[in-house]
């Protein structure tokens, strides 16, 4: 496997992860091997939709500069932090529902996936597979302007026809 891709706050992350706590990193660390296996760096931040929304809009604004291509947003309950992103952006958003609260992240995945016209949001499913699945959507994103990209994601598709993981 390759080394961590992960980009510090001052470099350029192709995939950008934003979290809207702490307690969500469980549900996305699956992302970074794929991430990796995929030649695209990325990078992590925390900052909730409704407790800190000028951090969130620094974020996008920085990222946005230094080259990010895709977001993939995770949030659980009412779930606004892909919304929210998407409203800031024109760039591919994918959002990934966690399973939090009384509902077990189907609020989640109703907030994420019922956004108004024009303003898309790519939605996974609920938890940990959907953040794999949320790292494979954003390299397949990718691929459709990099060939390298093209052939990771080519060569890891073989291997899941084979059996593999």
């Amino acid at each position: 496997m390759a080394s961590s891709r992960q980009a510090s706050a001052k470099e350029a992350a192709r995939v950008v992860i934003l979290l809207g706590s702490k307690s969500d990193l469980p549900v996305i660390e699956g992302m970074y091997p794929l991430l990796d296996r995929f030649g695209l760096s990325y990078r992590v931040e925390v900052a909730s939709a409704h407790r800190q929304p000028e951090k969130l809009r620094r974020i996008v604004k920085q990222t946005e500069k230094t080259g990010a291509q895709v977001y993939v947003a995770a949030a659980g309950m009412a779930a606004h932090l892909p919304g929210v992103v998407a409203s800031m952006t024109g760039k591919p958003v994918i959002g990934v529902p966690v399973a939090a609260g009384p509902l077990a992240g189907v609020d989640a995945l109703l907030s994420i996936v019922q956004m108004p016209p024009g303003v898309p949001v790519a939605t996974v499913a609920v938890g940990s597979a959907g953040a794999r699945n949320a790292a494979c959507l954003a390299a397949r994103m990718i691929a459709l302007a990099d060939n390298k990209v093209a052939a990771a994601v080519a060569e890891y598709r073989t291997e899941l026809a084979r059996g593999g993981r």
